[in-house]
């Protein structure tokens, strides 16, 4: 682990006591159009500062609940980034705590996921992420969904809010069974409908920033339009909250960023922390 002077605003607690343990990534290695990914666990670890403790429609205060803020993993090269996160996030699950692991791009999620068990994985994102291979990389941000679903099945992958996607990757998700909803779909379902039939009993919910409209999140990679809301992604976040096992949140780009896309998705993190919390209270 990389040490580093700032940490997550109250995270407090020492590993030992914390329930809740954040880790930064701190690598776009394969980010394909805006780099600066890199950049974003500083950013986002300095706009939680900004954020209250107490999270009124929760009732639930921050300095009431024992989270730990790790620290950055090493990112040297790509493969050095995998198997950082893996062993990071693989000690976090078997102390027994609940992994929030701050990126950095969506590569970030595959090694991160491939530690858990019998777990089905939510992504809300903009893009499908479906390549096989992106630039000659099976394990670019642009592959990061196929990747997932050869870890877990197929069959316990589901991506929320795409309006972005190659022809390619469309026909063989179809052909493979991917499950995914498109953003306008789900603006006529809403959150509470497009997830009333998931099943799975432990969920890893992973958030990629461009699944928002560029009005509220600018700073990302790969901006796309006709986005969904924050809003949309609080409900989803307290829907799942009960059944969510782990955590994280990809692709904030701050040199692009007005300071907004870092500060929601600082808001964001506290708001898993605070409902997971809740629906648990003391998680095993």
């Amino acid at each position: 682990m990389e040490s580093k002077d700032l940490f997550f605003a109250d995270a407090d607690s020492s590993f030992d006591k914390a329930q809740f343990v954040i880790l930064g990534v701190p690598f776009d290695g394969t980010c394909s159009f805006r780099k600066g990914a890199r950049f974003a666990p500083k950013s986002i670890r300095e706009e939680s500062y900004n954020l209250e403790t107490y999270l009124f429609d929760h009732d639930i205060d921050l300095e009431d609940v024992p989270f730990h803020d790790l620290g950055d993993v090493k990112c040297e090269s790509l493969e050095n980034m995998m198997g950082g996160v893996g062993r990071s996030v693989g000690d976090i699950l078997e102390k027994g705590k609940f992994p929030i692991i701050i990126g950095g791009e969506h590569s970030l999620t595959p090694p991160s996921v491939r530690k858990f068990e019998n777990v089905g994985v939510i992504i809300l994102d903009a893009h499908l992420d479906f390549r096989d291979e992106y630039l000659e990389e099976r394990n670019s941000h642009a592959c990061a969904t196929r990747r997932v679903s050869e870890l877990v099945g197929i069959e316990n992958v589901l991506t929320i809010g795409v309006r972005s996607m190659e022809k390619k990757e469309k026909e063989e998700g179809d052909k493979l069974g991917l499950k995914y909803i498109d953003a306008s779909k789900l603006k006529k379902l809403g959150i509470k409908k497009a997830l009333e039939n998931i099943e799975w009993k432990s969920i890893y919910l992973s958030i990629d920033m461009d699944f928002f409209d560029p009005s509220y999140a600018p700073g990302v990679g790969n901006p796309e339009y006709f986005g969904l809301s924050p809003l949309d992604a609080k409900e989803c976040i307290d829907i799942l909250a009960p059944r969510l096992v782990g955590f994280d949140i990809t692709e904030v780009s701050p040199p692009f960023d007005n300071g907004n896309t870092s500060s929601l998705a600082a808001r964001l993190i506290r708001e898993v922390i605070a409902v997971v919390w809740k629906a648990h209270k003391k998680l095993k």
